[in-house]
C-alpha cells in the first residue's frame, strides 16, 4: 500500500492471491466442518505449513530467516486468515517469531494472555505463551462462545504485552476484517438463492439495504486497517479496531438476519463468524480501551 493512495501494489495483490489460495486449499469448508465436528485442536501440519509458506515470519528480516516485509503486508495476510475463520493464536504466534523457538517455522505454537481476566486461548496446544518463559501454565477451562476456540483462566498476573499490544491489536482488527467481508459475501449470495414469494429474497429492498450497508461497514474498516498498517499509529491503530470489531460483529448479525433461521444451525457457518468475531473484539483493546486511547489523543490534539 503506498503511502499516498494508500492501494495495495502490484506485489501486495499477489501475495494476498498466493495466500488465498493457499488458505483455500489447505483450510477450504470442509476442513473447516471437520474441524468443527472433531474438536477444536490445532491441526499442527496445517501451522507447519503456514510457517513454511512465511506467515509467521513475515516480519522477520531475511538475515533472520524472514521474509522481510511489513505491517501492510502482515495486515493483508491477516485479513485473508479471518476469512476463512483460521483458528489458532495466529497473531500471537506471529509476534513470538525471532524470539520463540520454533514459532517462526510454525513448530511451535505459542499463545497469548490477551483477553484480560486471565484468559488465554488454545492453552492445551501452546508449547509457549507470549512474554513467559518456560512451558505454559495450567489453567482451569472456562466455557468459549466459539466452539473451535478454546480458552482456559490462568491464576495471577500475565506478562506485560504492551511491546506486542499495538501490532496485536491491528492484525486482530485485520482478523476481523477479513470475517466481515466474508459475510458480505454470504449473504449477498443467499440473498440470490433463496426465494420467497416466487423471487429472491435479494430482490426485496430491505434485504438489499442490509447488504449495501455491511459492504459500506466493511469496506471503511478495510481502510481503516490498511491506513494504520502504514502509518503504525497507535490512535489509528484504535481506531482501526473499534471499527473492525464492530464490522465483523455488525456483519455477522445482518447476515444472520439476512439467512433467517437457517443461520443459526451447524450446516451454515455465519453463527461462526459471529461466535469468533465476539471473541476477537475482546483480544489486545477493548472498544473501551480503543475509546479512552483515542478520547485521550484527541484532546491532546485539542490541547
Amino acid at each position: 500500500m503506498r503511502a499516498v493512495d494508500f492501494q495495495p501494489t502490484e506485489d501486495q495483490r499477489a501475495l494476498r492471491a498466493g495466500v488465498r489460495d493457499l488458505l483455500e486449499g489447505r483450510y477450504g469448508r470442509e476442513v473447516l466442518r471437520a474441524d468443527l465436528d472433531g474438536g477444536a485442536g490445532i491441526d499442527r501440519a496445517v501451522w507447519r505449513e503456514l510457517g513454511r509458506a512465511g506467515f509467521f515470519a513475515l516480519r522477520l528480516a531475511e538475515a533472520g530467516g524472514g521474509v522481510g516485509l511489513g505491517l501492510p503486508e502482515a495486515a493483508l495476510v491477516f485479513e485473508e486468515a479471518g476469512r476463512v475463520l483460521l483458528p489458532g493464536p495466529l497473531v500471537a504466534t506471529h509476534l513470538a517469531a525471532g524470539t520463540v523457538p520454533g514459532a517462526a517455522e510454525g513448530e511451535a505454537v505459542v499463545t497469548a494472555l490477551d483477553l484480560g481476566d486471565g484468559l488465554v486461548t488454545h492453552l492445551d496446544d501452546a508449547d509457549a505463551v507470549l512474554g513467559l518463559p518456560g512451558t505454559p501454565p495450567r489453567g482451569e477451562p472456562v466455557r468459549s462462545a466459539d466452539p473451535m476456540t478454546p480458552l482456559h483462566r490462568v491464576a495471577g498476573c500475565g506478562p506485560d504485552l504492551s511491546a506486542y499490544r499495538e501490532t496485536g491489536a491491528l492484525l486482530t482488527a485485520a482478523l476481523q476484517t477479513g470475517s466481515a467481508l466474508r459475510t458480505v459475501e454470504l449473504a449477498v449470495r443467499y440473498a440470490g438463492e433463496r426465494e420467497q414469494f416466487g423471487q429472491p429474497v435479494g430482490a426485496f429492498q430491505a434485504v438489499k439495504h442490509l447488504c449495501a450497508g455491511m459492504l459500506v461497514r466493511a469496506e471503511v474498516a478495510r481502510t481503516a486497517v490498511y491506513a494504520a498498517a502504514v502509518t503504525a499509529d497507535g490512535a489509528e491503530i484504535a481506531a482501526a479496531k473499534l471499527l473492525a470489531d464492530g464490522a465483523a460483529v455488525g456483519n455477522a448479525r445482518d447476515c444472520l438476519q439476512v439467512h433467517g433461521g437457517m443461520g443459526f444451525t451447524w450446516e451454515s457457518d455465519v453463527h461462526l463468524h459471529l461466535k469468533r468475531a465476539w471473541l476477537r473484539a475482546e483480544q489486545w483493546r477493548t472498544a473501551a480501551e480503543a475509546e479512552e486511547l483515542l478520547a485521550a489523543d484527541l484532546m491532546g490534539s485539542a490541547r
